[in-house]
């Protein structure tokens, strides 16, 4: 083309190609390439729009949170895995619903009052207790705020709450609700029982084949092989780069005398007290120790017991009084202060043992502090290090090259279930292994994927490089597995036969002592039974079942994977409910809650549909990660 516009003709013919393609662009649309424009919201309330930055906002804040709640680093992949960002919307969607409510109802809230709420929050008071104009413009700043919307967004909030407590802030419990309660809580039982063993079902001859066969193809989906990964992981981290030969010995020296407490035990005191009305009295009674009298002596004419007179053993950061700290540390052992003006008062110290300081010789420490200094140096190499890595990630190099050029461990996993088990069960040895697994299930073999950062403040490098999908086993892998579960099950199958027809004979009115002395068996009694709580021989299947049966009545339930309980509820009590007790107050306040919040959202839900509520998908993707808006 550049060679064909050189010429007169070429140049005509370039004229007329370009001008029918402009018209061809115009007649086609080409206008819409540049109207087109991503979208500003991500889902509508009414008249509200939930806009991206606010999603965006809120999911990352949410991250955030639950990063350090859990100290590790959740992915994208990862969020959604865990609902994450439809929660974060759902909760979006709701706070909407209830403005939009609040603005049909005409409900507002003051100026005054939003200062107020806002003067007293505690994240905007400085050290004096009050509001601190400067903290609070930091604190807005941080968050990415401005003073404007915050204040809009505390008055959206506000009226939101005021409605909630409309709806549901001055609910009755009835008195039936919390009786009801306070008897499913608190009634104890008694029962009569005794314990049918795996020896009571009798001999259990081998399974043939059939039966193993049968069995195993009714519970194929118990024998399921998970879906393995195979991986390559690299970690940087500021142990992998510490080089503690580097470390001179006189560096090491130097933090040996800065930190020698660290290397042993400091000098601890025994010290007594006597404590006086005023500096008087305390100067009387160490001038007449110094004539002779003994310590013990003036704490028996001021009636001090023993036990009173001994203040501990500590060291001196470990008391809480300064002068009185000061003064002890001052005193040869068995040698008594004068009047010293303690925290409570004059007092007299006295010191009846001395543990003196042991420090550790610098020979004994100096590798342990080469490694601390080689690893805080290597940590100030972390970022760049970093960057020069991902920069070679963008380039399309292998980890294996990255981590042999830089003298990183590379750790190679042949296979990972999601639980972080290799194929013999065993915990697989990975550098952060939860989050990497975790990521690594979310992700896929080729993928660039992002390194996690670790809570010591590395990252690791992962790539997926093979997959093995879940699968059904086959009767010959797990043989002995069915044959030991079919023992059981036939046990436990024969137990319950045995246990119906004794209960029979038991409803049947024969006392529970003969029918357990005909199934070889001793009756024993347990009382004090909480609903759900296992006791003695019976576990909590057993107790809860105990609780569904009538006083009076028997029954059966299994205790055990090869035993088998049979009882009878012989007593059940419940203790009166005091209404002004602080348990009838707890009970209220929490079906209160309960019941508070299911209105509120009844109310929303009813909301929501009436308002209608239109969600863009594909636009939450991209603004949590998905995808490029």
């Amino acid at each position: 083309m550049r060679k064909a516009g050189q010429s007169l003709v070429g140049k005509t013919f370039m004229a007329i190609f370009f001008g029918l393609l402009i018209v061809s662009f115009a007649i086609w649309g080409i206008g819409d390439i540049f109207r087109a424009t991503p979208p500003s919201s991500i889902a509508r309330v009414g008249k509200t729009d939930i806009t991206i930055d606010a999603v965006r906002t809120a999911y990352n804040n949410e991250l955030q949170r639950l990063g350090r709640q859990f100290r590790t680093v959740i992915t994208p992949e990862q969020a959604r895995l865990f609902g994450i960002d439809q929660q974060v919307l759902s909760n979006l969607v709701n706070e909407a619903v209830m403005s939009e409510e609040a603005r049909k109802l005409g409900l507002s809230v003051s100026d005054q009052l939003v200062a107020r709420s806002i003067t007293e929050d505690p994240a905007f008071r400085g050290a004096d207790g009050q509001f601190n104009r400067a903290l609070f413009d930091q604190v807005l700043r941080n968050a990415s705020l401005s003073e404007a919307g915050f204040v809009h967004e505390q008055r959206s909030a506000m009226a939101r709450i005021h409605l909630a407590e409309a709806i549901a802030g001055d609910l009755t419990v009835p008195m039936a609700a919390r009786e009801a309660f306070n008897r499913y809580s608190t009634e104890r039982r008694t029962a009569s029982y005794f314990v049918l063993t795996a020896a009571m079902a009798g001999e259990i001859p081998a399974p043939t084949q059939e039966q193993l066969q049968s069995f195993f193809d009714e519970r194929k989906g118990a024998f399921q092989a998970p879906e393995y990964r195979s991986l390559t992981a690299m970690a940087l981290d500021a142990t992998s780069l510490a080089k503690p030969e580097s470390i001179s010995d006189a560096d090491a020296r130097q933090r040996y005398e800065q930190e020698k407490a660290k290397f042993g035990t400091p000098e601890k005191r025994t010290i007594q007290q006597i404590t006086f009305p005023s500096k008087e009295e305390a100067e009387a009674a160490f001038n007449r120790i110094k004539e002779g009298a003994t310590f013990e002596s003036i704490a028996e004419e001021r009636k001090v017991p023993p036990q009173d007179l001994e203040l501990g053993t500590f060291t001196k950061s470990e008391m809480l009084d300064p002068a009185v700290a000061e003064a002890a540390f001052s005193l040869q052992e068995g040698a008594t202060s004068g009047p010293v003006d303690g925290r409570f008062g004059p007092v007299l110290v006295r010191v009846t043992k001395i543990a003196p300081e042991s420090v550790k010789p610098f020979e004994e420490v100096a590798g342990e502090i080469r490694a601390e200094l080689a690893k805080a140096r290597a940590g100030d190499q972390l970022e760049s290090i970093h960057d020069a890595i991902e920069d070679q990630r963008a380039g399309a190099r292998p980890l294996a090259e990255i981590a042999k050029e830089k003298g990183l461990p590379l750790v190679q996993i042949p296979a990972v279930d999601s639980q972080g088990l290799d194929k013999a069960g065993k915990p697989v040895e990975l550098p952060g292994r939860d989050a990497v697994v975790k990521a690594a299930f979310a992700s896929d073999i080729g993928v660039d994927n992002e390194p996690l950062r670790m809570p010591d403040g590395g990252y690791v490098w992962f790539d997926v490089t093979g997959i093995e999908p879940s699968r059904e086993k086959t009767l010959d892998e797990v043989r002995d597995q069915v044959a030991k579960l079919w023992h059981t099950d036939e046990v436990s199958r024969r137990l319950s036969e045995k246990a119906r027809g004794l209960t029979e004979r038991l409803e049947k009115g024969e006392a529970i002592e003969a029918v357990a002395q005909d199934a070889g068996a001793a009756a024993k009694s347990a009382a004090d039974l909480a609903r759900g709580v296992a006791k003695d021989e019976l576990n909590a299947d057993a107790v809860t079942r105990i609780f569904s049966v009538p006083v009076g009545q028997p029954g059966n339930a299994a205790s055990g994977a090869e035993t088998r309980a049979v009882f009878k509820v012989t007593a059940a009590s419940v203790p009166p409910l005091a209404p002004t007790s602080q348990e009838a107050q707890q009970i209220e306040t929490q079906l209160r809650n309960g019941m508070g919040d299911d209105l509120v959202n009844e109310y929303i839900a009813q909301i929501r549909k009436d308002l209608g509520v239109t969600i863009n998908q594909q636009a939450l993707r991209q603004a949590t990660g998905g995808g490029d808006l």
